[in-house]
């Protein structure tokens, strides 16, 4: 489970950055 959601908020981080980029 911990696995999972450090996966989740890495995601959501680099959705993140590429929406600031773009």
């Amino acid at each position: 489970m911990f696995y999972m959601d450090m996966v989740f908020s890495l995601v959501c981080m680099l959705l993140l950055i590429i929406c600031v980029l773009v």
